[in-house]
Formats: C-alpha cells, sequence, structure tokens
C-alpha cells in the first residue's frame, strides 16, 4: 500500500491547541489537542509542516475565523473517507456561518430522511473540524450532541458565530 506523504503543524486558538494536517492535495485534518484523532496523527510520522502552504493558510484562515473577521474558508481540502462519508461532509460545507441545522434536516440535505443516525456518525469522523463544520449540526430537540472537541468547544463555536452573525445582522 502506497503511503501518502502528510505534513503536520501544531497551532494555538482559543480553544487549545489544535494539529493540522495536509497532503500534497489540500488540508486534511484538524484534531483537537488530547483527542484520539490528534494523538493518532502525531504518532504517523507526519512530516513538519510549519512552512506548508496549505497548512500557513489554513493557520491565517483560521485566526481570522476566531478573530471574527472570517465566516467562510478557502482553503484545497483532501478529505479522506467513504463515499457516504464524502457526501456528508460535503453537506456540512453548506451550512451558513451563525447557522444550526439537526441531524434528520442534514440527512434529508443529502437525499435519505432516515440516515439521521449514519449521517451523525459520519459526522463524528469528521477529519477537518471547523473548517468542514460540523460543530454547526444539533440534535433536533436543539440540543447540543456529541463533538469531537467536546460540548464546551461547539457551544464556544457556535457562540463566536452567533455572536459575529448578530451582528452584522445588527449592523445591516
Amino acid at each position: 500500500m502506497l503511503k501518502i506523504a502528510h505534513y503536520s503543524t501544531l497551532i494555538e486558538s482559543p480553544i487549545g491547541t489544535l494539529q493540522l494536517l495536509a497532503s500534497e492535495k489540500g488540508l486534511s485534518g484538524l484534531h483537537f489537542n488530547g483527542t484520539h484523532r490528534h494523538d493518532q496523527a502525531l504518532g504517523d510520522g507526519a512530516y513538519d509542516g510549519s512552512n506548508h502552504p496549505v497548512l500557513v493558510k489554513a493557520q491565517k484562515q483560521l485566526g481570522e475565523y476566531f478573530a471574527g473577521k472570517r465566516q467562510e474558508f478557502d482553503l484545497p481540502l483532501d478529505m479522506q473517507g467513504t463515499v457516504f462519508q464524502i457526501k456528508v461532509w460535503k453537506a456540512l460545507q453548506t451550512i451558513g456561518y451563525g447557522q444550526t441545522i439537526s441531524y434528520g434536516e442534514q440527512a434529508l440535505r443529502i437525499g435519505d430522511a432516515n440516515k439521521a443516525r449514519a449521517v451523525g456518525a459520519a459526522n463524528g469522523r469528521n477529519p477537518i473540524s471547523i473548517i468542514v463544520p460540523c460543530h454547526r449540526v444539533i440534535g433536533a430537540s436543539g440540543s447540543l450532541t456529541g463533538y469531537a472537541g467536546g460540548l464546551k468547544t461547539k457551544e464556544f463555536l457556535l457562540g463566536l458565530e452567533a455572536k459575529i452573525a448578530g451582528a452584522k445582522n445588527r449592523a445591516a
């Protein structure tokens, strides 16, 4: 099996240390410090990516996002998953900044209202958190449900977006 070269860098953010991963094709991972995926990725022999152009651009755009100056990311992505997972992750990218939908709504958007649980499982495997915004998917009752970075992180991200989106709406 051919091993794809990955580049890695760690960045600091308001929600803690984030690990960014990239391949030659684009951003392939954004993991939260201390999570199983982060620890797994650290051990897989990734190359130093501190000067990798995609990782430099991702770090800049994440800084703008956390500062409330960016609502959309413009990065090449290299999402690795099943056909279904990639379909689910692409649907995540259509959820607007400051908006939330339920897992059922996301299932409807991919064409099968009966796949809400499968959508939730695919969201849980999203390799590029924040940039592919699975934090914008909530329970049907409006409750916050699982998130790789923890529910406090999900709450922080949704609060940041609501604050910025609300301020822009009031200014319009």
